[in-house]
Order: structure tokens, then sequence, then C-alpha cells
């Protein structure tokens, strides 16, 4: 089986020290670097730009991978993968040609992932699960960090996992929202391979702690 990923979120770093923040992560054993790009309109927060990514590239050789929370992703995308991006997940609630927005991705050769909001049911993804190197359930709202878990989000996670196995796919499935020690079990159980975690990373006084004890959990 193989190795859990964990993705810590930037978004729940101190943006005063966001060279305090990387280190951190890369000193967890932590493999992916989890970055939430919102534009104030597909969600209620305003995250940054793309010379964030830029910049934390030339001190990181960690996967990075880019969420755009955004509503157009198709007129942003080419700035974050200039910018360093290993992979771009969008919203599926955000686009109408999904199917052209994940082949002209693929076309750079960055992974692309596709996300659903708690509202949207796996079923609408399913054309397009075959194209996908990453699914990203959100188990909250998305636009805020610290929020609870939506628990019923985790049977999505059991549907993908399921129609992954029946269908000899080899997507990914990553989740988003309210992850930490105690509830990154239940995730891990339903079939997650990636978990991202934001407050419950950074809060962590023993990070490297944290991230070995959720990679545990995959056994």
């Amino acid at each position: 089986m193989k190795e859990l990923i964990i993705a810590p979120s930037i978004l729940s770093a101190d943006f005063a020290d966001m060279s305090a923040a990387l280190s951190a992560i890369q000193q967890s054993r932590a493999q992916w670097l989890h970055l939430d790009v919102m534009d104030g309109h597909f969600v209620p927060n305003l995250t940054f730009g793309p010379k964030m990514i830029k910049d934390l590239r030339g001190r990181s050789d960690l996967f990075f991978d880019t969420h755009l929370m955004v509503g157009n992703p198709e007129g942003l995308l080419d700035e974050y993968i200039t910018a360093g991006s290993d992979a771009i997940t969008f919203h599926l609630e955000t686009v109408v040609h999904a199917h052209r927005l994940v082949e002209r991705i693929k076309a750079t050769g960055v992974k692309v992932g596709i996300s659903i909001v708690p509202s949207t049911p796996v079923a609408a993804l399913l054309e397009l699960l075959p194209m996908l190197d990453l699914v990203l359930v959100m188990t909250v709202n998305p636009g805020y960090g610290g929020q609870g878990l939506i628990a019923s989000c985790l049977n999505k996670v059991i549907d993908l996992a399921a129609r992954r196995q029946a269908a000899n796919l080899d997507f990914l499935i990553s989740v988003d929202g309210g992850m930490n020690g105690q509830t990154a079990g239940p995730a891990i159980q339903a079939g997650a391979d990636v978990v991202v975690m934001g407050s419950a990373f950074f809060s962590a006084i023993d990070k490297p702690a944290l991230v070995q004890t959720v990679k545990a959990l995959r056994t």
C-alpha cells in the first residue's frame, strides 16, 4: 500500500512569516504543500496570487498542490502553472466545459484534479474520472480554515474508492476540511490517499509527530 500523503495548507500559516511556515512543513516530513487560491467570488475570502507560489517555489522542492477556488479558472490557469504548481485542482462548480479544461491542464504536463463542494454529488464527476490524477472532496464548505468536518462527505470518498477499484483507475482521492489527528482516521478508512491539514497542522506543537501519527493510520 502506498504511503499516505500529508498536505499542509498554507492558508493556515502566518502570512507574515512564510519562510518559517515552509520550513516547518519541510521538517515535518509532509510530502505536499497545499495552496488555496481564493478570489472572494466563488468563496468569501481572498488569499494570494501566483507570485506567492513563485516565491515559495524558489525555496522548496515539495509537491505544490494548487487548489483554485476561483470563479474563472480558465482565465487564471496559465499564471499558476508558470509559477511552479505541480498539480492544479479546479472546482467542477465553476466551469461549463470541464472536459476541455482538464485536457488543457494535462497538455502542460501538470497533474490535474477536480474538487467538489459538499452539495455536489460524485455522480457529476463520472465522465471525467478516467482523465483525472486527483479528486479533491471538500469536507467543509470552502472559504475559511478551521471549520469542522461534515462527516457525511466521507460517503463520497467511499463511493469514489469503490468506483476507482471497479474501473481499475488510479486517481488519488484527497480530503480537505476539518482534518486533524482524530478525523483523519475515518477519512483514510473511507479511502483517502491525501489528507489536507491546515489549522491542525500549524497549531500542533510537534508537527513531525502529528504527520507521523496520521500517516500511521493507513495500514
